[in-house]
């Protein structure tokens, strides 16, 4: 099997977070200018084609050049392409080509949820062996032979080969030798903002009172979906909701949802590991299969939805990390 790529899961992340940028961007642009039709006597230039144009400018790049730098720039560009090219899936997936097809929102979600299931799971494989290593120690070396290593990015390379052999670590001491040095890039004008906002998040997901207003929420959010849903079909409303399929899959993400809730709930008194565990499951759950037919019914609409889940996640995960933690030292 070939090394496989060290920074892979960036590659990754710059590749959906470009797509989902692009659907947003591209959503929002065609909504307020009236959706316009570029092109005219018949023609009409549809804007898969530029992501196809993208995408192949995107493999390109990482195709031709050596380097980091390359190949996230391949990545972006790609993600751009591949957001444009799933924004058009109404028009491939229905017998009239419908642009605005109902449930394209919730393919749209699935295919960027997907990869972001992939990544995260290529970001937590297992370690990189000897060789694979060396070989990303040697990429990285090759990538500086214009423009230079810092000395950070000489140690980090020296550490990827550690116990790789004295053969190996002394063959690629002597090629960082050859291997121009350059400064350290000054500090960005963003840096300071980004250290605020990640200061910020850490203050607020790790509050006892913000975690306990998410428990809250997480057990009783799933039961308003279902009493909404069983509200609507009593009354008569039901009927005339269009993708009643999706209402459905909501409702029984819901439940899902609201179970695993309940049950880390009873767990709380006496084992909270356990407990959180159950919630950042329920809203996994509700993530990676209720949000698909939350899109579908309620289109991009649902983007508020999922970002309160989003914010819940990490203030879950924050506390189960911190729980996982202090677990040895507690004695659970």
């Amino acid at each position: 099997m070939p090394p496989r790529v060290l920074e892979a899961p960036s590659y990754l992340q710059a590749f959906v977070l470009s797509g989902v940028v692009t659907v947003l961007v591209t959503r929002a642009f065609l909504q307020a200018a009236g959706y316009p039709r570029l092109g005219g006597g018949g023609f009409h230039i549809a804007h898969v084609l530029w992501g196809g144009l993208l995408m192949t400018a995107g493999l390109g790049v990482a195709l031709v050049f050596l380097g980091s730098a390359p190949r996230i720039l391949g990545a972006i560009l790609g993600g751009t392409g591949f957001g444009l090219f799933i924004d058009e899936v109404g028009k491939f997936v229905t017998a009239g080509t419908d642009y605005f097809y109902a449930p394209a929102a919730g393919i749209i979600y699935g295919a960027f949820a997907l990869l972001v299931v992939i990544t995260q799971a290529i970001r937590g494989r297992t370690r990189l062996t000897g060789p694979e290593r060396t070989a990303n120690a040697l990429y990285t070396v090759v990538g500086g032979l214009r423009t230079g290593l810092t000395d950070r990015r000489r140690t980090a390379v020296m550490r990827q080969v550690d116990g790789c052999g004295p053969d190996v670590e002394e063959a690629v001491a002597k090629l960082l030798d050859a291997v121009p040095r350059r400064e350290p890039p000054g500090p960005r004008f963003w840096q300071p903002w980004l250290s605020r906002a990640r200061r910020a998040v850490i203050w607020v997901t790790t509050h006892r009172w913000v975690v306990s207003l998410v428990v809250l929420y997480l057990v009783g959010e799933p039961f308003v979906v279902v009493l909404t849903v069983v509200r609507d079909a009593v009354t008569g409303l039901l009927p005339d909701q269009r993708e009643w399929r999706a209402v459905v899959g909501v409702s029984i993400s819901a439940l899902i949802t609201a179970v695993l809730g309940i049950r880390g709930a009873l767990l709380l008194p006496r084992d909270r590991v356990r407990a959180f565990r159950l919630f950042k499951l329920a809203l996994l759950v509700d993530l990676l299969f209720g949000q698909i037919f939350s899109f579908t019914v309620d289109q991009f609409g649902a983007l508020s939805a999922l970002s309160v889940d989003l914010f819940l996640l990490a203030v879950v995960t924050a506390e189960h990390r911190r729980l996982c933690r202090q677990a040895p030292t507690s004695g659970r």
